[in-house]
């Protein structure tokens, strides 16, 4: 049988008991790509910020350098050029109108030199494909290329920006005017290569944080694969004992402490394990019940048949020709209730449910069973609602047949003079039946028993094996399945006889 609050250890969820799993999976695989791309994109905003800055201090250092140059001879512009181009590690140059070079910091030597990329180690090769690769997802501009220092007849006045070298670096320039005597333009260049030492300083930072969540990922996963595959695999071992059928206690987890769909399924899977077990255990013991009610017809008949065969006289063997009729009846009306009580619960899965009067339901069984009544039965009566009061929702057929058996319980203990009196009515948000007779009544403790297959408590004047003693078991059964209930109770004080209640949910109309 289902255990119904086994827990095993590892399967409980603390703080994520109430995501599902698709939140859970989609949580960890999310998380990761998230803050892959985000990195991408936190590279490519941190480089444009950088490039931006040194633009802008590229264009007010060209704007300070012509400022200063404006009272200064030729000679004192050559030499102040050399100066800041030396300070700056800048190449500045100023050229007049006509577009000749009149000054110019690398007189005297360049101040950077651009690397060739084909030399550098294959350690610049993955970085610069690395650099690609970014600019290829975040889906950044194509930038212009660096191809040499433009001619002076190609500076725009007071222009700036940037262009890529070769090796990934960026050159940055800027143009400013010189106002003083004749007009002249001064252009810096610089090559930044700290833009590039820098961006690829903060890749490798986010690189290793990328490996972090990556491990964190991994470790994500492990918790997934605890807190999923493991009670799968828990109710998976369990699922396997009971389809063995070798274990009679099997113990199915029901992870009380888990809202989510391994929860909902563990608790699903025992209860339909206990009520399974609950079936075969009915089975077993509706198969004893069957075959000890079966026996005694068989004995019967066995004992009268060896006696035909020995006895003579013509009034004996009458007798015991009577006695197999009587079994043989007596063994087709208990097969006939066996099989109706086995099959009731299968028609009613089948069976979709309709409104049905109650009042009109028992009235019209009433008006059928006259023309087979016997007359030395008691009297039925009927006390019946008003039309549309006693509604339910169920099956006509199977509550005619729990009207039925409780009617012929009824005048089975009633005496000829007695009276069967049947009442349906609305309380609440029930309809009550109700049937009593004028027997010698239930005692209290055999009040439930009465429900029990073949229970059987007869006059002492009735002949044996007249009732199978499934009629109250089967009128439960019916009544169950429509949601309701049967019970037997005392009748109002000084009143002799029995009754019987069942009650069913009310249809509002």
């Amino acid at each position: 049988m289902a255990s119904l609050a086994i827990e095993p250890a590892g399967s409980r969820l603390d703080w994520s008991g109430r995501l599902s799993l698709r939140q859970r999976i989609l949580a960890v695989n999310v998380f990761a790509l998230a803050l892959l791309a985000g990195s991408f994109f936190y590279l490519d905003s941190y480089r444009t910020r950088l490039i931006v800055e040194r633009v802008s201090q590229a264009a007010g250092e060209a704007r300070l350098i012509s400022t200063a140059m404006d009272r200064m001879t030729v000679a004192e512009r050559q030499s102040f050029v050399t100066k800041v181009g030396r300070q700056t590690g800048a190449r500045v140059r100023l050229s007049d109108s006509d577009g000749r070079i009149v000054a110019d910091s690398w007189a005297d030597g360049p101040s950077f030199m651009l690397v060739d990329p084909d030399t550098e180690s294959w350690q610049r090769h993955v970085a610069r494909w690395l650099d690609e690769a970014i600019e290829f997802v975040v889906d950044a501009s194509e930038p212009a290329v660096f191809s040499g220092f433009s001619p002076p007849d190609k500076w725009p006045p007071n222009g700036q920006g940037w262009l890529l070298a070769p090796d990934q670096t960026h050159m940055i320039w800027a143009t400013a005017a010189v106002a003083s005597g004749q007009p002249m333009t001064l252009r810096t260049d610089v090559n930044a290569r700290d833009i590039r030492r820098y961006v690829r300083a903060e890749r490798t930072r986010l690189g290793y944080v990328i490996a972090l969540v990556s491990l964190l990922s991994v470790l994500l996963s492990l918790f997934l694969a605890r807190t999923i595959a493991k009670p799968l695999q828990l109710l998976a071992s369990a699922a396997v004992r009971v389809q063995a059928g070798r274990d009679r206690e099997v113990n199915v987890p029901r992870l009380p402490s888990r809202n989510d769909e391994i929860g909902r399924l563990a608790r699903a899977l025992s209860d339909m394990t206990h009520a399974l077990r609950q079936r075969i255990d009915a089975t077993e013991a509706f198969a004893a019940d069957v075959a000890h009610e079966i026996k005694n017809p068989l004995a019967s008949l066995s004992s009268a048949a060896e006696g035909l065969r020995t006895v003579t006289k013509p009034e004996l063997r009458a007798q015991l020709q009577d006695i197999i009729s009587e079994d043989v009846y007596r063994l087709d009306r208990l097969i006939t209730d066996i099989s109706d009580l086995s099959r009731i619960d299968a028609k009613l899965a089948r069976t979709r449910f309709e409104p049905v009067d109650m009042g009109k339901l028992i009235e019209n069984l009433l008006q059928l069973r006259k023309a087979r009544t016997n007359p030395q039965s008691a009297e039925i009566a009927f006390a019946r609602p008003h039309a549309g009061t006693a509604m339910v929702m169920g099956d006509a057929a199977q509550l005619s047949r729990v009207i039925e058996n409780l009617l012929a319980n009824a005048l089975s203990f009633s005496p000829p003079s007695g009276v069967v009196r049947i009442a349906a009515t609305r309380l609440f948000e029930h309809v009550v039946v109700t049937v009593d007779d004028d027997g010698p009544g239930i005692p209290e403790n055999a009040r439930e028993a009465i429900f029990e297959r073949f229970h059987s408590d007869r006059r002492g004047d009735e002949a044996f094996g007249k009732h199978s003693g499934l009629g109250l078991s089967i009128a439960r059964t019916i009544v169950n399945a429509h949601n309701g209930s049967i019970e037997a109770v005392s009748r109002e004080p000084g009143q002799q006889g029995a009754r019987i209640v069942f009650r069913l949910p009310v249809l509002e109309v």
